[in-house]
């Protein structure tokens, strides 16, 4: 027994440094560090981070034939994109098998617009005999396709001519750089939505009280038949008068069936009648 409660408590003891552990693990994840201290970093830039997180745990990847090399470029939302710490975006070199930081996410830059989100990685591999020799900068277009919660990451461009300031472009397409959809109801939606109801209860409201207090039956259980029957009447006539352009005087353009077979008839004469 005693054996049997030792082993419980060393169990016990271990699952206990197993979820620690686990925990110490997950606090400690690499994540996007903006400029300055974690008290003076933006919080707008902060919710734009927030705002990417399920994207943390993709692995983006794309292939570019250059020449003779192939290059194969992988991107991760704040989590490191290789071995290398703080790697956000990488390119692999299939010829040379070289691995080269693009941009780090210990120095990460974000904003938005309406409709897009621009991620910038700095602080990668400085370059070799270009670019001042400065490090490397991976700068990310994150367009809105309300279709997709993450696709067409591509490369654009690597901009490798000027003295300074050289970067990395790529795009690709997610939901979350949308903006939120306007689900409010304008004015005159609002305004049919209330008719329609007011036209319900009367319509329900008249035939009932028509047919089980008045006893109608029939037509006349619609609420005020007489009433609309006389006012489309008078619609009918308003239209007619509106819309005719013959004078109302005039005689019909049309004749009766069989009109054209009577011929007008012979005009009687009674000169015989006359005395002589």
């Amino acid at each position: 027994m005693a054996c049997l409660d030792g082993c419980t408590c060393a169990v016990a003891v271990l699952c206990i440094c197993l979820v620690l552990a686990g925990s110490v693990a997950g606090d400690s994840a690499p994540t996007c560090d903006l400029v300055g201290s974690s008290e003076k970093e933006s919080a707008k830039e902060k919710a734009v981070i927030q705002k990417l997180m399920p994207l943390r745990a993709v692995n983006f990847t794309t292939t570019v034939t250059t020449g003779n090399d192939t290059y194969i470029y992988s991107f991760r939302v704040c989590n490191n994109a290789s071995q290398d710490l703080s790697s956000g975006l990488i390119q692999y070199n299939e010829k040379s098998k070289q691995t080269i930081v693009v941009g780090r996410i210990n120095e990460t830059h974000v904003f938005n617009g309406s409709d897009w989100i621009l991620l910038t990685y700095r602080g990668g591999d400085s370059y070799k005999s270009h670019c001042s020799q400065e490090p490397r900068k991976a700068m990310v277009m994150i367009s809105c396709d309300r279709n997709t919660l993450a696709d067409g990451f591509t490369i654009m461009s690597e901009e490798n001519s000027k003295e300074s300031d050289c970067l990395y472009l790529f795009e690709m397409n997610s939901k979350l750089a949308c903006p939120p959809e306007d689900t409010r109801l304008s004015v005159g939606s609002v305004l049919l939505i209330v008719l329609a109801c007011l036209l319900a209860v009367y319509l329900i409201g008249g035939f009932l009280y028509q047919r089980l207090i008045v006893g109608a039956k029939g037509m006349d259980q619609f609420p005020n038949y007489s009433f609309w029957q006389d006012l489309g009447t008078l619609a009918a006539d308003g239209c007619d008068f509106m819309c005719r352009s013959k004078p109302r005087n005039a005689p019909a353009a049309y004749r009766g069936v069989g009109d054209e077979q009577l011929g007008e008839e012979p005009e009687e004469r009674d000169d015989h009648l006359l005395p002589m």
